[in-house]
């Protein structure tokens, strides 16, 4: 059942959710299934939701809702959800959501087919277990990323108590894939034309310690390093006391080492750290910065915040707003406090009120977009190499730095060049606006 179907994923959620749909696009397709990029002419819909924050949460249950929307219009005949919010919430969705056809959790993708084929055959599914991180090992992909960048999952699952964070109940306990199997996957990347990797999991600066006793990053970065056609190699998400002074050295000293450190602070008052269930302060993160920068004086480093934790009090804000002047870091995200339940975080007293929460974050974000502003005109009359993605009607050329990752930081604008996108092209910048560049290309060297 289910020969000539076509199947149309809807993905939502971060990079780690978008490698679990390239594995379930992978399954489908060596199953026989065909692969629609348009929902509405799909024969199955599934939505691969996320489920970590209340505006994700909103986003998956509207993305549920517009398939059943479709179904009811004939334009679909099945809709099964998928990923973070299915594995949470298996049992409300089933409650609110009636047309459902079919649910499938984390730790489940390997019977997508089965679930696809059983559902046009009239059955439910309901394929959720206890919470399981899932590794791409031996699976098929279909990379759904532009053909010269990809991410590359190293580890799924988090050991870590945040008093905030829902992932260790939603994807388990954290574990490392094997070192051999990520690098074997990252050759056949490079051999498919992948020129960038971008390795993620729930915090990269641990990964190998489940399975070898201690990180093993470091080593996995150099091998990943040796590999021919890869050029740049981003790791994302470390964790700030995991970021060993040999991982610093090796991104100073590794040309393909992105000079990019991505380090989710959460906040820099010790009091609202303790209440997360997190280590350091600010003081401790500024030495990190320091040495960083010391080592490396061109790395971009980058980072997230939580406003509006409860108990977060106006002088907490300050502090937070104060390092963040002194840091100077060159990307800051932020977010409002969101309460998930099940976590410790939501049955904490004090809750900041949510006026005073968004004006809080009015105020880092504006901070943080002046420093960006003043970061960004550091480089003007510096050259820059750029990973050329798109070519914009007026000709301009659309990329990438170092600097950047994709979609979640700015971009750079070339005048002057015929680089074709998935091409790297030198560039001098000419201009520098809060989170892009502007420049000229500049002869190949």
């Amino acid at each position: 059942m289910g020969e000539g179907a076509r199947v149309a994923i809807v993905n939502l959620g971060c990079p780690k959710n978008q490698v679990d749909a390239e594995v379930m696009l992978g399954l489908l397709q060596r199953e026989g299934l065909a692969i629609s990029g348009d929902p509405a002419a799909a024969d199955v819909i599934i939505v691969n939701t996320c489920g970590f924050i209340a505006d994700a949460k909103e986003e998956s249950v509207n993305a549920l809702l517009e398939a059943v929307r479709l179904k009811r219009e004939g334009k679909a005949a099945k809709v099964i959800a998928a990923g973070c919010l299915a594995q949470r919430y298996a049992t409300e969705l089933h409650a609110e959501i009636p047309e459902l056809d079919g649910i499938v959790g984390i730790g489940q993708q390997e019977r997508i087919a089965e679930a696809v084929r059983a559902v046009l055959a009239g059955e439910a599914i309901h394929a959720v277990g206890a919470p399981r991180a899932v590794l791409p090992e031996e699976l098929p992909r279909v990379l759904s990323t532009p053909p010269w960048t990809a991410y590359l999952k190293i580890a799924d699952g988090c050991d870590r108590p945040c008093a905030f964070c829902a992932i260790p109940a939603i994807r388990g306990k954290m574990i490392s894939r094997p070192l051999e199997a990520i690098v074997a996957e990252a050759r056949d990347l490079a051999a498919r034309g992948v020129r960038e990797l971008n390795l993620v999991a729930q915090e990269t600066s641990r990964y190998g310690l489940d399975r070898y006793g201690h990180s093993r990053l470091v080593d996995l970065l150099r091998a990943l390093s040796a590999i021919d056609g890869i050029e740049w190699i981003r790791p994302l998400y470390y964790f700030p006391t995991s970021v060993s002074e040999e991982l610093i050295a090796l991104i100073a000293s590794e040309p393909k080492l992105c000079k990019y450190i991505d380090i989710p602070l959460q906040h820099v008052s010790r009091s609202v750290l303790r209440r997360m269930r997190r280590p350091g302060d600010g003081e401790r993160y500024l030495e990190l910065i320091a040495r960083i920068r010391a080592a490396c004086p061109e790395v971009a480093l980058r980072t997230a915040f939580i406003v509006g934790y409860p108990g977060e009090t106006e002088a907490d804000f300050a502090q937070l707003l104060d390092f963040v002047k002194e840091a100077r870091l060159d990307r800051v995200g932020a977010f409002i406090f969101s309460p998930e339940e099940n976590t410790p975080a939501a049955s904490l007293p004090n809750r900041v009120p949510a006026r005073t929460a968004r004006a809080r974050y009015a105020r880092l974000m504006a901070t943080q977009q002046r420093i960006s502003l003043q970061r960004n005109r550091e480089f003007v009359g510096k050259p820059m190499r750029v990973l050329v993605e798109q070519v914009a009607e007026s000709g301009e050329r659309v990329g990438r730095s170092y600097r950047d990752a994709p979609e979640i930081d700015g971009s750079v604008r070339v005048t002057g060049s015929e680089a074709r996108p998935g091409e790297f092209v030198d560039v001098m910048i000419t201009a520098a606006q809060p989170y892009d560049l502007m420049g000229e290309a500049q002869p190949s060297r």
